[in-house]
């Protein structure tokens, strides 16, 4: 009987530490002896935990990605960077980042959680354009430089975002370098060109552009949110059209902002990641079954 306890009792110990904070993967330094333009920070990263239970990161000096990689049997070699909104002053990074990857991880894709420097956050010195646009291209170029490692096709690598980290996926897709085979660090040998992007809710749409060179795009978001995001998804779209440019969207009749992946959610806008997955077998990113 005492064996019994004890069994038990180591395994609801081992229950408790799979769902501490600590038991999501490691993060991955996207400059490992520190990012240009972080010179000096050394101010400690902090994370606040909300009432409903969700993660709130700020003070991110060191950007990373955290993998999310499929067991070897249902990899699609399809990869695809989570970058989570905040406002450019803090990362929501629980149910924009960690639920979406872990959604995209059990259904073979493999996801990366991106990590990226605040903008907006107080007594900030970095930029959106300057160092977060910095963070996701870098993400790119790591994946890249690791694809074979991670069976990854380096042709199926995307950016997705949500509300400010939307707005990040966005420049990405339209900010963009080709390889430098004589670039010193070997990460920055790769393009960093996304091959696909998903926008759900992005922030700032009036300030997007579209060039004939952009990848297609998924775009998602809630009638109820903004003006400016749920009417501007749908102009976003529109110039996606007329460039000639593949793009999808949806726009959910009761939700508002903010709505990522919850245990709580109800209704159809539950359905965007499914929605996404089929979009990208559509657009030949993943294989029908």
């Amino acid at each position: 009987m005492k064996k019994t306890r004890l069994l038990l009792a180591f395994s609801v110990c081992l229950l408790l530490c799979s769902m501490l904070p600590g038991a999501e993967p490691k993060e991955i330094l996207l400059w490992p002896n520190g990012a240009p333009g972080s010179e000096g920070k050394t101010g400690d990263e902090n994370l606040r935990i909300t009432e409903e239970g969700d993660h709130v990161v700020t003070h991110v000096n060191k950007p990373a990605i955290i993998p999310y990689l499929p067991a070897a049997d249902k990899n699609t070699g399809t990869a695809i960077i989570v970058a989570p909104g905040g406002g450019h002053s803090e990362l929501w990074i629980s149910h924009e980042g960690y639920s979406p990857a872990k959604w995209f991880q059990e259904h073979g894709i493999n996801a990366f959680v991106l990590k990226y420097r605040l903008a907006r956050e107080a007594n900030s010195t970095y930029t959106v354009d300057k160092d977060e646009v910095a963070d996701i291209q870098r993400a790119i170029r790591l994946i890249r430089s690791r694809a074979k490692e991670w069976n990854i096709d380096t042709a199926k690598i995307g950016v997705m975002g949500f509300s400010a980290g939307g707005e990040l996926a966005a420049l990405a897709a339209m900010q963009f370098s080709k390889a430098d085979p004589n670039a010193k660090d070997p990460i920055d040998q790769e393009d960093d060109r996304p091959n696909f992007q998903a926008l759900i809710y992005p922030g700032n749409i009036s300030r997007l552009e579209v060039s004939k060179n952009s990848p297609p795009v998924f775009i998602a978001g809630g009638f109820k949110d903004r003006a400016d995001i749920s009417e501007g998804v749908a102009q976003l779209y529109l110039k996606y059209k007329q460039a000639g440019i593949p793009a999808e969207l949806h726009i959910y009749a009761n939700v508002g902002h903010g709505f990522g992946i919850r245990a709580t959610n109800q209704g159809t806008y539950t359905e965007w990641p499914h929605q996404t997955e089929l979009w990208l077998k559509d657009m030949g990113f993943l294989k029908s079954k």
